[in-house]
């Protein structure tokens, strides 16, 4: 699908500005010339970066997270994930996050693909990682991360997904992943690294 040439579509960008600056968000307000040559305005958040990583334990559960999420007012269950640094590797960041949140390292991990979250309005993307050989171990939060680690069955957290219990984005988008790799439909490339 990729393979086409898609400049009548494009959109080049003629001016922008910052509208806000905040601690690791952007938002902007670009013009963009549209193919048919006339200007429009797009404006969009710049985020750094995430990564998600669906970590499976050895008994065929998932491992979870539930927290708190400001901005929809409610607890949400999801897979562990989180920003990148500056300059950051993703899969040092899936490494990362999996320690810092939930305790765990993992013996092996596998690069899923990527998620545009919301391209309508936001330049983030999210690196999808499996990793298994799960040992535990200490979470290292930030102070002001508050989340409580749990697990569930493959089917167990598909009806959740199903029932509304669980409505990330980026949850239900490694269900899909996780799903067609259990089918063998989609193949992984698992990548042993300690610690």
């Amino acid at each position: 699908m990729s393979d086409k040439d898609d400049s009548h579509l494009a959109e080049t960008r003629v001016d922008s500005q910052v509208l806000v600056q905040g601690g690791f968000l952007q938002m902007r307000r670009d013009t963009v010339r549209l193919p048919d040559g006339a200007l429009a305005s797009r404006e969009y958040v710049v985020h750094p970066g995430a990564v998600v990583v669906i970590p499976l334990l050895d008994d065929g559960r998932v491992l979870l997270e539930r927290q708190y999420r400001y901005p929809v007012g409610r607890v949400m269950t999801e897979f562990p994930a989180g920003k990148l640094d500056p300059g950051e590797d993703p899969l040092d960041c899936a490494r990362r996050e999996l320690l810092e949140e939930t305790g765990y390292t993992a013996k092996q991990w596998a690069h899923a693909g990527a998620l545009h979250l919301a391209i309508a309005y936001s330049t983030e993307i999210i690196h999808i990682f499996f990793a298994r050989g799960l040992v535990a171990g200490t979470p290292r939060r930030d102070q002001d991360e508050f989340l409580e680690v749990t697990s569930a069955t493959v089917d167990e957290l598909s009806q959740a997904c199903r029932n509304g219990g669980v409505t990330d984005a980026k949850t239900l988008t490694c269900m899909l992943w996780l799903q067609n790799v259990q089918s063998g439909n989609w193949r992984l490339d698992w990548r042993d690294l300690e610690g």
